[in-house]
C-alpha cells in the first residue's frame, strides 16, 4: 500500500463511519438474519442407495471439459457429509467439479433404529465397496480415487486393504489417525481404561446404544475449547471482516449439527483404537476380515494439520511405517486444525493443492506396488 493511499485512508472522515456501519450490518446478518455464508450445496443427484448409503454424483460444471479419474468423497462417522462442501467458494467438492474431475460423495445420513448400532465392519464391507463399484460403472469402468477425512480415511484404507479386486486407484486421507498413543487428549481415557480394564466406559457405551448427536458435537468442540471460550471476543474484534464471519458461520453449521455415532462402532473405536491402539500395528482383525495395511498396493497420502489437537501430525503420519506395499506414500503437513486442514481458508492453497497434485500424478497409469 502506497503512502498516499495510507494517508487518504487515515484522513478520510467518511471511512470510520463506513467501517462502523459495515460492522453493524455484518453482526446483524450474522446474529439475526441467519448468517453471511452461502451454504447452498453444490448441485448433485442421487444415483444409488442402500442401507446407510446414499451415493451422490455432482453435476458437471458448464463449459468445463471432464478430465481425470473419478473421485469418491468419504466422510467420517458422526459428521455431516457437507464437510466436503462447506460453503460456496470454500468447498472441496465444488473445487473438484470446477476443474472437471468427475466427483461423487457417499452419505451415510442420520443413523436411526437398528442402523444406529452398526459397527465399522458395516461401512467397510457393505457401504464403500458397492459405492466404489457404482462410481466405476457410472464412469465407464474407470478406477476410482478415494478421498476421506478423519475416520473416512480409515474406512477407505481398510476397504482397500481387504478388497484388492475393487477398482481403487489411490487413497488420499486428511487428518486420519493411526497411532492413538500420540494423541494427548486421549491420555485420560486410556488411564481410566487401564484402571478399570475398560469396563466403566465400555459398559456405558453398550447401555447407550449410540452416542447422541449433541454429545458428538460437544466432543469435537472440546478439542478446541480455548477457541470456543474466546469466540465472543473474537467475533467482536473481527466484526469488520465479513469473510471471516462467514467462515465462522459455516464451521458452526458443521460443529453444531454432528450426527449420532453408531453404538458398536463407538465401542470398537474406544476398545481397539483408544485403549489397545491396534491400528498402530497395521493389523486389525475384524469380525469377518483381517485389515492388514501391508496389503495395500495403491498410492496413499495422509495430510496432517499443523495445529490439529484431535489428530496430531505424529498420530497421522505413523501410517507411513505401515504401508510397506504401497508404491507411493506421501505425508504432507498443512495449516489448520482437525476441520480447518480440510475446510479452512488456507486449505485451497495447501491441502487441496496437495490432493489435486496427488490425484493428477496417479490419473494416467496404475503405480507399480513396492517390491517386497
Amino acid at each position: 500500500m502506497t503512502q498516499e493511499v495510507r494517508k487518504h485512508r487515515v484522513l478520510d472522515p467518511k471511512r470510520p463511519m463506513a467501517v462502523r456501519r459495515q460492522s453493524v450490518v455484518n453482526l446483524w446478518d450474522f446474529l439475526v438474519k441467519g448468517g453471511i455464508a452461502d451454504t447452498t450445496r453444490t448441485p448433485s443427484e442421487v444415483i444409488d442407495t442402500g442401507r446407510t448409503r446414499e451415493l451422490h454424483r455432482y453435476t458437471k460444471a458448464k463449459g468445463v471439459r471432464s478430465k481425470g479419474l473419478p473421485v469418491l468423497l468419504v466422510p467420517p462417522l458422526g459428521a455431516q457429509a457437507s464437510c466436503f462442501d462447506l460453503r460456496r467458494g470454500l468447498s472441496l467438492a465444488e473445487d473438484f467439479v470446477s476443474k472437471g474431475r468427475p466427483t461423487y460423495l457417499v452419505d451415510y445420513g442420520p443413523l436411526k433404529g437398528a442402523d444406529a448400532k452398526v459397527g465399522i465392519e458395516h461401512f467397510v464391507n457393505d457401504v464403500l465397496p458397492p459405492a466404489i463399484r457404482r462410481v466405476s460403472e457410472d464412469t465407464g469402468g474407470k478406477d476410482v480415487h478415494l478421498v476421506g477425512w478423519c475416520m473416512g480415511g480409515l474406512l477407505s484404507l481398510g476397504t482397500t486393504s481387504i478388497y484388492d479386486d475393487l477398482p481403487i486407484r489411490s487413497v488420499a486421507m486428511v487428518a486420519s489417525p493411526f497411532d492413538t498413543s500420540k494423541i494427548p487428549t486421549l491420555a485420560p481415557i486410556r488411564a481410566i481404561g487401564r484402571l478399570t480394564d475398560g469396563r466403566i466406559v465400555g459398559t456405558a457405551l453398550k447401555a447407550a446404544g449410540s452416542v447422541p448427536a449433541p454429545l458428538v458435537s460437544i466432543g469435537f468442540k472440546a478439542t478446541a475449547l480455548p477457541t470456543y471460550l474466546k469466540k465472543p471476543r473474537t467475533l467482536w474484534s473481527r466484526r469488520e471482516d465479513r469473510e471471516f464471519l462467514g467462515q465462522i458461520q459455516a464451521v458452526d453449521g458443521i460443529m453444531n449439527n454432528m450426527l449420532a455415532y453408531p453404538g458398536r462402532a463407538t465401542l470398537q473405536v474406544y476398545q481397539r483404537m483408544a485403549l489397545r491402539n491396534e491400528l498402530a500395528t497395521g493389523r486389525v482383525q475384524g469380525p469377518t476380515h483381517l485389515i492388514d495395511l501391508a496389503r495395500v498396493t495403491v498410492p496413499v497420502m495422509n495430510i496432517a494439520g499443523a495445529t490439529d489437537v484431535l489428530v496430531p501430525q505424529a498420530a497421522a503420519h505413523h501410517v507411513g511405517s505401515l504401508l510397506t506395499g504401497s508404491p507411493d506414500v506421501r505425508l504432507p503437513l498443512a495449516p489448520g486444525g482437525h476441520l480447518g486442514v480440510l475446510t479452512g481458508t488456507k486449505a485451497p492453497e495447501t491441502t487441496w493443492v496437495e490432493i489435486q497434485s496427488f490425484l493428477a500424478d496417479h490419473d494416467r497409469r496404475r503405480a507399480r506396488p513396492a517390491s517386497t
